[in-house]
């Protein structure tokens, strides 16, 4: 598997992962009757603030997503995961910061780190629509047509 594929595979299993805790941790606090199971909100309004920030981690993950895995999967679908072979692990590590820091704190100084870490995703993303959108050069570019 491409080192693109196996990124693309990263950032959705780190999407599962951030799912299942959240789910369950729901499933705790249904289960020693804390919280009533149909009192959830999409947003973990009314528990911890830890859950808060849980469920944004998650709903980051789910709004990158298709832009950060359209780049990647029209890379290999179109022949050139080249492209995106070469920073896939770099994306992936910076959503993983991303969200382990949103997770951790809400001080400015997080704040400003997690925003770092998602420009680096912003910027590795730019360079691939760049990159992606340049016709190959021509395999015997002596030739005329």
């Amino acid at each position: 598997m491409s080192p693109t594929l196996l990124a693309l595979l990263g950032f959705l299993s780190w999407t599962l992962a951030l799912l299942v805790l959240m789910e369950a941790i729901r499933s705790k606090l249904v289960l020693t009757k804390e919280v009533q199971a149909n009192s959830f909100s999409p947003d973990n309004a009314g528990l911890s603030p830890f859950m808060q920030r849980l469920a944004r981690a998650h709903a980051n993950c789910l709004e990158g997503l298709p832009l950060f895995g359209g780049f990647m999967i029209l890379a290999v679908v179109a022949g050139k995961a080249n492209i995106t072979d070469p920073l896939a692990y770099a994306l992936l590590a910076a959503r993983i910061v991303q969200s382990t820091i949103h997770l951790v704190s809400t001080s400015p100084f997080a704040v400003t780190a997690r925003f770092a870490a998602f420009a680096v995703q912003l910027g590795i993303a730019v360079f691939w629509a760049v990159k992606l959108r340049r016709p190959r050069p021509p395999l015997f570019p002596w030739r005329l047509k």
